[in-house]
């Protein structure tokens, strides 16, 4: 079996996100298609993503699919800037290399998840995730009101969710994003009141008996990631997310000493050179790679693989498309550190769930594992038709 081409999607931006998925489909001339994504998906990045993809087809055009090991090395070793970890070629590498894995359990008419191991659970318990866009809505509204994350805390509670997480800091009183500045140095006492506030209202939502976790997608510096931090101890944080930028862990491992709560990061780190530092700084609790960031599917279990050496736990970082989701569930359950599955609330959208065939949402928190070859996931007729194509042969 030999790869024939590749298309590049552009998927059209689901209505009420700001998602824009790319997705990487290789063809065989055997008639076995797969699919990858890459993860840049939201802010920046997405579409310098596809043009890496293209950038880097002539490497795999030829190639036997199911040698994605030896595919994987090429890529890293030969794009050039792979060897630098940098985040737009790393997505792309980890898009071709999960579309490898897709074809490769399509070819043997097995799920991804038994090419890694098997199961080691048959359901993955799921949190509810961004909580201050709301929930249970069609669209990601900033919430800005302590009363706003409540009713978004219990209409996921109410959904059957056990564990939930919130960024508390993101968003001012109306709703509007808080300036970085704000954010460092020493938090204003306004800001921190308003803080504490949403996560007393989240706690009396939620009641004793479900976690919460405290986002905060790095935007504090170590000093007022600490403030954060020891305001919260008294809330039962299940654990505390990006308290600060991953690239300095004596940084990570200054907060970790000083708030005791489990620190978790890991979403904008690539590859197991990456998270090395991480994990032996002893710093976090919980990584949290992206499958469609970090290095695919193969370097994203070497990844956990090596966490486990250290007692840290998995969750994948999933903020992207259906795809990615469904590529998650499969890793998450075929390995023995898995915590907690990320459903991010763009993921429970149906302009999100409509660009692709299969709609795999949680049962009373739970997810079951997809178990149709590959991954089990493909794209709509209709994403199909509006998405930008580029094909390369």
């Amino acid at each position: 079996m030999k790869i024939t081409s590749m298309e590049i999607l552009k998927l059209k931006i689901p209505e009420g996100t700001q998602i824009r998925p790319v997705i990487c489909k290789i063809n065989t001339d055997e008639g076995i298609y797969g699919l990858g994504e890459a993860s840049v998906a939201i802010v920046t990045g997405a579409y310098a993503a596809a043009e890496m993809i293209k950038d880097l087809s002539h490497f795999i055009i030829g190639e036997n699919p199911l040698k994605h090991e030896l595919i994987w090395e090429r890529l890293f070793k030969q794009s050039f800037w792979g060897k630098g970890n940098g985040g737009v070629v790393m997505a792309a590498i980890s898009a071709i290399d999960t579309a490898l894995w897709d074809i490769k359990g399509k070819y043997y008419g097995v799920p991804v998840y038994e090419l890694l191991g098997g199961k080691c659970r048959n359901k993955l318990r799921a949190y509810a995730s961004q909580l201050q866009f709301g929930w249970g809505e069609q669209s990601m509204n900033a919430l800005g009101r302590a009363e706003d994350y409540a009713a978004s805390c219990k209409r996921a509670v109410g959904e059957g969710y056990t564990a939930v997480k919130a960024d508390i800091l993101q968003f001012d009183l109306e709703g509007r994003r808080v300036p970085f500045s704000e954010l460092c140095g020493s938090l204003p006492k306004k800001t921190l009141s308003l803080a504490k506030e949403r996560l007393a209202a989240m706690r009396e939502a939620a009641g004793d008996q479900v976690d919460i976790i405290l986002e905060n997608h790095a935007n504090t510096d170590a000093n007022t990631a600490i403030q954060l931090g020891r305001m919260a101890e008294t809330y039962d944080i299940m654990f505390y997310e990006e308290p600060t930028l991953p690239l300095n862990m004596d940084v990570t491992k200054k907060v970790a000493e000083r708030v005791g709560i489990p620190l978790a990061t890991g979403e904008r780190t690539y590859t197991r050179w990456g998270f090395l530092p991480l994990l032996e700084s002893g710093a976090v609790s919980v990584i949290q790679p992206d499958i469609g960031n970090c290095g695919g599917v193969t370097e994203c279990k070497k990844i956990c693989d090596m966490a486990h050496i250290y007692d840290v736990n998995v969750q994948t970082h999933v903020c992207s498309s259906p795809l990615n989701l469904a590529v998650s569930l499969h890793l998450e359950a075929a390995i023995p550190n898995f915590i907690i599955h990320e459903h991010h609330m763009t993921s429970t959208l149906k302009s999100v769930a409509s660009q692709f065939v299969y709609d795999y949402q949680p049962v009373d928190g739970y997810f079951e594992i997809p178990d149709l070859p590959g991954f089990g996931q493909d794209l709509s007729e209709q994403a199909v038709a509006e998405a930008q194509i580029d094909i390369i042969r």
